[in-house]
Parts: structure tokens; C-alpha cells; sequence
């Protein structure tokens, strides 16, 4: 074990005013790209040890199967974790109005005119990264940016929350579809992309719900056009994958309000002869 007391009673007492005392630590872990966090669970947060002194966070570690060198894991991720602070607590400083003029992920949506009020539980991400959201209260592309853009300059992120950092700020379209349900070529974000993504999901019909509610014009329209005659799979083909497109129309299928086609009575048949010449009359 490299970590002394010295260091455990810096760090800690530090991050006890940190605005992540109480973000899993799995979660910081992994934004830092680093390993995870061996010890699972709610509770894991840095708000478990740092009112521990040096001995007891040794003894509680122990006390979880973990080798004293677990405090040094514990110290790297404190301390690399402090660096959120800074640049964090100057932004909220500034007001609204100056912090949205400045941002320019903010822009860059307005760009690609992607909503700064989707869901970030509608988009991609991977479990870490969304429970890192949620976890931090960021439940829109709009907070995400602000938040993001506060601390980019000071911390190195990995995962993809690097991704979607890296995709706004350079406008990479590519690396936006992979993590937001956004069409390549296209501006705005779609109801197909959206449906796509929610089938990699094992809470896919809830995102599916979600993603129709969300996307009501996109459909209003496939409904308009499948009412009239059109193909529903014509809507999933820019997907370019055909097991895809088939999930993402299953997803919306019970989702369609589509008018019931009324039968039309049989044609009478036609009268010859005689009583044809008859009835004619």
C-alpha cells in the first residue's frame, strides 16, 4: 500500500464539500477511465469512507474482502474525481444566459438543431455513463452539455461520455449516431433511429413507449402514410440492416393508431336476361 495517512486525511476531507460525495463510486471510476470499483452497491459512494480516518477505512476495507491496497485505488479515484469541482463550481457561477451564450455544445445542438431537452435516458449510452447522468441530475442533452463543458478542459473521461463530449464538441456525426438517435446527412433526431437503439435494450418496450411519446410528428406521419396504403418497413429502411429494421418496427407496431378499414359490402350480382331487362326499367 503506497497511500499514507497524510493523504487519505487531504483527500478526504477535500472531497467531503465535493458536489460527488455521493456518486457511486463504480460510476467515477469508470468516468475516469480507469478500472472499476471491485465493491458493488448503492452504498458505495465516497460518502461511506471519508468520515473514516486512516486505520478505519483499512478495517472496513478488509472488512469487505478487500487487501489494504484498496485504499490506494480509493485515494487515485478521490483525488482525480477533485478535478470536477473546480471548473464545475466556476460555471454555476456564471448565470444562465452568459453560461448558454458561451457554451458552444449548447451550439452545436442548436447546429444540428437536436433538442437541448431530449432525454439523456432515451439516448445510447452505456449503463455506466447514463447511471453517472442520473446520478449526477443531468436528465437532458441540454444539462449534459452544461455540465460537460464546465469540466472538459480539467478531466480526462473515458467511455462514452467521452464519446458524445468528443461527438458535440467536433460536430462527428458518425459518433453521434452511435450514441444518440440522430441520422447521418440529416439534422434533428428520428423516431426510427430512436426505436433501433431501443431494441439493443432488454427495457426496449419502455423505451419504445417513451420514444413514441417523445416523437409524436415523426409518428403522426409514418401512421398518416401506412394509413393510406404505405409500407410501415419503408420508414426503418435508412437503418441499412434488415434484422434491425424489422425489430424497430415490431417496437412501434402496437404503438400505431391506425383507423379500423371498414369492409364494403359484396357488389350485387349482376341481373340478365329478362328480369335484368326488367329491373333495369
Amino acid at each position: 500500500m503506497k497511500s499514507t495517512t497524510k493523504e487519505w486525511d487531504e483527500v478526504r476531507v477535500a472531497f467531503s464539500t465535493s458536489i460527488m460525495v455521493d456518486t457511486a463510486l463504480n460510476s467515477l471510476a469508470q468516468n475516469l477511465d480507469g478500472p472499476d470499483w471491485p465493491i458493488k452497491g448503492k452504498e458505495e459512494t465516497p460518502a461511506k469512507y471519508i468520515d473514516l480516518n486512516f486505520e478505519e477505512v483499512v478495517e472496513l476495507l478488509q472488512l469487505k474482502g478487500q487487501k489494504p491496497e484498496r485504499l490506494d485505488q480509493l485515494v487515485g479515484i478521490l483525488r482525480e474525481t477533485l478535478a470536477f469541482d473546480s471548473p464545475f463550481g466556476e460555471m454555476v457561477t456564471q448565470s444562465e444566459a452568459s453560461s448558454a451564450k458561451e457554451n458552444q455544445l449548447l451550439k452545436n445542438l442548436a447546429k444540428l438543431e437536436i433538442p437541448e431537452n431530449f432525454p439523456v435516458a432515451l439516448s445510447a449510452l452505456e449503463a455506466g455513463t447514463l447511471e453517472f447522468c442520473k446520478l449526477e441530475k443531468l436528465s437532458t442533452l441540454g444539462e449534459f452539455a452544461v455540465f460537460a463543458q464546465g469540466m472538459a478542459q480539467a478531466v480526462i473521461v473515458g467511455g462514452d461520455f467521452k464519446k458524445l463530449l468528443n461527438a458535440l464538441s467536433h460536430v462527428d456525426e458518425a459518433a453521434l449516431a452511435e450514441v444518440l438517435p440522430f441520422r447521418r446527412g440529416a439534422k434533428g433526431l428520428h423516431l426510427a433511429e430512436a426505436l433501433a437503439q431501443a431494441s439493443r435494450y432488454a427495457d426496449a418496450l419502455a423505451r419504445a413507449e417513451i420514444a413514441t411519446t417523445w416523437f409524436r410528428a415523426d409518428l403522426a406521419a409514418i401512421e398518416k402514410d401506412v394509413a393510406s396504403g404505405g409500407a410501415l418497413a419503408r420508414h426503418f429502411v435508412l437503418l441499412g440492416n434488415a434484422e434491425l429494421e424489422k425489430r424497430a418496427a415490431a417496437l412501434l407496431k402496437p404503438h400505431l393508431r391506425l383507423a379500423p378499414v371498414r369492409a364494403t359490402a359484396p357488389a350485387a350480382p349482376k341481373k340478365s336476361g329478362l328480369f335484368g331487362w326488367l329491373f333495369k326499367k
